[in-house]
This record gives structure tokens, C-alpha cells and sequence, in this order.
């Protein structure tokens, strides 16, 4: 059986649910489309503050997807530690960092050509 493919839109407005349900903050869109080397079409960056948010971030955002669009993760890495988190839904990366970890990395950064799209903290 074929994968059914899921519009981009939708599951950036899960995977952003699933972020903000447990607070995660500083959240990015990386609009990584007009780039040829880009490995997917969006990154979403954000933060929590310890590895337990990070973990509970992670958590939320498969959650929700799972529910809404009944879809998972292709890959997941970085959750025995969880300080750099990330999660491929093929078409779109999540990193979900401690801000100290996303501060020394600064991947925004690195894709300086991407057009970037912040939300806006809900609480």
C-alpha cells in the first residue's frame, strides 16, 4: 500500500500544535524550497528547557500528528539525550534543541538563503 502523501501545510500546522500544546518556544520556519542543496522543504526549529520539554515536545508533535493526520516520523534521533532532537517527516525536519545547544549550533544560521517565518509565542 502506498503512503498517502499529506500537504506540507497541514503538517507544519500539527507539527507547530504539537510544539505550542507543551510550550516549546522560539519556533522557526525555514523555507528551504528555492534552495537546491536543501535536503526537505522546511525546517522547524524550536526550543525547551531541559531534556524533559524537549522529550515532552517531541512527544506532543508525534501525538498530534499521529492523531490528526495519521502519520509518524520516517526517523527520530536524538532523544536518548535530548538536547538536539530531530525528527524527519521526509518533506519536513524538526529540531527540537536546548537553547544553549541551539545557540552554539545556530542552523538558522548555516541556511542564511531560507526565507524564515517566526511564531509568535502563544503564552
Amino acid at each position: 500500500m502506498a503512503k498517502k502523501t499529506i500537504n506540507n501545510d497541514v503538517l507544519l500546522a500539527n507539527i507547530i500544535k504539537g510544539i505550542e500544546e507543551v510550550k516549546g518556544s522560539d519556533i522557526d520556519i525555514l523555507d528551504l524550497r528555492e534552495i537546491d542543496t536543501a535536503v526537505c522543504d522546511y525546517f522547524v526549529v524550536c526550543n525547551g528547557n531541559s531534556n524533559t520539554q524537549v522529550n515532552a515536545i517531541v512527544n506532543s508533535i508525534q501525538k498530534t500528528v499521529s492523531k490528526d493526520l495519521k502519520d509518524k516520523p520516517w526517523h527520530v534521533e536524538g532523544s536518548d539525550v535530548a538536547e538536539w532532537v530531530l525528527m524527519d517527516y521526509v518533506h519536513i525536519v524538526v529540531h527540537v534543541f536546548q537553547k544553549h545547544i541551539r545557540e552554539y549550533y545556530n542552523i538558522e544560521s548555516l541556511w542564511g538563503d531560507a526565507k524564515i517565518t517566526k511564531i509568535e509565542n502563544k503564552y
